[in-house]
């Protein structure tokens, strides 16, 4: 029950955006505020779900809490959009 609420209080949900990112190409990565570097998140739209390593700090834009790499948007099907709901893990 304890790991539970741990994993609900670490759920997020908010929008998202996405940039070059830093990294190698063609890997998933991201940028949050305050999730530890290195670790891994998984950021849901729309029934699709990808697995990102925090690797930078970020989004710098009010109202926004992650910022995915280019590779993981494409995933996700949020390249076009821009910014999308999205919920992380």
């Amino acid at each position: 029950m304890l790991l539970f609420a741990s994993c609900v209080a670490n759920a997020e949900s908010g929008l998202a955006s996405y940039y070059h990112g830093i990294g190698r190409i063609g890997e998933m990565t991201c940028a949050h505020r305050k999730r530890p570097f290195g670790s891994i998140v998984t950021v849901s739209y729309r029934g699709k779900s990808i697995r990102c390593r925090v690797n930078d700090r970020g989004p710098f834009v009010r109202g926004r809490i992650i910022d995915v790499s280019t590779t993981a948007a494409r995933a996700l099907g949020i390249l076009q959009l821009g910014v999308a709901h999205v919920e992380i893990e």
